[in-house]
């Protein structure tokens, strides 16, 4: 044969192929319905069995899932940073009528000073309890009513964002920290946000690539606050507390983990379930502490700072942090300080409202742990 004529058929073949592999299959599988992140993601959820969720029965049961449960969210809010010397600068001092307003800077590392806004009530005896107050992602201004504009007064008188001014105003002493991150500490924008300046993208990635957390990281902030709150006259170092909403919930939740000396917490509008929340709901990124879900839910997390005392602050209609997980898991906490003869240290405040503080239940919770008010 021709060596033309054989070059022809060898293309003549190719093409016949080419079409034949164009032409529609006679027996097509069906695209599968789940096939998008979403479904995935929820399937995983479903199935995922938490390795160490509480299921004690005793007092010693739960001592020992305690130790193993504490040492493996301790490793997951990951690597601190080097302890330097306590040092702190004072910059500004402004009376009100109930309470002194203080500026502190406090060095937490070598590299960073936090900034704290420190009340101290007037007219006081003796020490008193004090709290350790942090802001949600509106930043610090609106916490503090400071250089308050109309739009920022009307978000904190509807969300009660003033606490730590409210509890200076009943004769406890509060500290404000600016959470690293936010206002004056920011440093790169995150993109999507106008204001307040924050930086939780970087702190995050920072922090991540640094074997650390950024919740590790600002719970080392707000342990350094308190190591000067353990230096101030006015202040009874055996009843220190921390107060948080939103973002700062989250952060209240971790610190007393991290710090004994942390003696009662109030959590609002950051706790219910990871899988509802954090995991299901657009939030922001540095809410997301890695690996936690593998090991238990947020009612376990709160667990491990049993027998002490717990407020849990809920709007019933917070879209972020659903009340149904929430509800879930004070029902298990019931059960924790139940199994530890102290039913009374737990209480909710689940009330009619969307993510916000509320202070309903704030002072007897506090006048019952830490004593009457002045």
């Amino acid at each position: 044969m021709p060596a033309t004529s054989s070059c022809l058929i060898l293309r003549l073949a190719i093409c016949l192929s080419v079409y034949l592999s164009l032409a529609p299959f006679t027996n097509a599988d069906e695209v599968p319905a789940q096939h998008d992140v979403n479904q995935a993601f929820a399937g995983l959820a479903d199935r995922w069995q938490p390795a160490q969720a509480w299921q004690a029965k005793t007092p010693q049961e739960h001592e020992a899932w305690r130790e193993k449960m504490q040492a493996t969210v301790v490793d997951l809010l990951g690597k601190m940073p080097e302890k330097v010397p306590l040092e702190v600068k004072r910059t500004e001092k402004q009376e009100f009528e109930k309470f002194t307003r203080h500026k502190v800077y406090v060095r937490t590392t070598a590299d960073y000073w936090s900034p704290v806004y420190y009340f101290v009530p007037k007219n006081i005896t003796g020490k008193r309890p004090a709290i350790v107050c942090l802001h949600g992602h509106s930043g610090i201004y609106p916490y503090i009513r400071l250089d308050e504009t109309p739009t920022q007064k009307e978000k904190t008188d509807h969300s009660a964002l003033d606490y730590a001014l409210y509890m200076a105003e009943h004769g406890y002493v509060t500290a404000a920290i600016v959470v690293r991150g936010w206002n004056e500490t920011h440093g790169r924008p995150d993109w999507y946000v106008k204001t307040p300046p924050r930086s939780c993208h970087q702190v995050t990635m920072n922090t991540l690539l640094l074997g650390m957390t950024p919740q590790g990281l600002r719970c080392w902030d707000a342990m350094r606050v308190i190591d000067f709150l353990q230096t101030q006259e006015e202040v009874d170092d055996e009843k220190i507390g921390v107060a948080g909403l939103s973002g700062g919930g989250t952060l209240a939740m971790y610190l007393p983990i991290l710090d004994q000396r942390v003696k009662l917490a109030m959590i609002a509008g950051a706790f219910s379930e990871y899988r509802l929340s954090i995991y299901d709901i657009n939030h922001c990124i540095c809410n997301c502490l890695p690996g936690i879900m593998a090991q238990g839910e947020m009612a376990d997390v709160v667990a491990l700072f049993a027998p002490r005392p717990v407020l849990l602050i809920n709007g019933i209609d917070d879209k972020i942090f659903p009340i149904d997980g929430a509800r879930r898991g004070l029902d298990k906490l019931q059960q924790v300080y139940g199994v530890l003869g102290v039913p009374e240290n737990v209480d909710a405040d689940f009330f009619a409202g969307g993510h916000a503080w509320s202070n309903n239940k704030t002072l007897p919770f506090l006048e019952k742990h830490f004593g009457e008010s002045p």
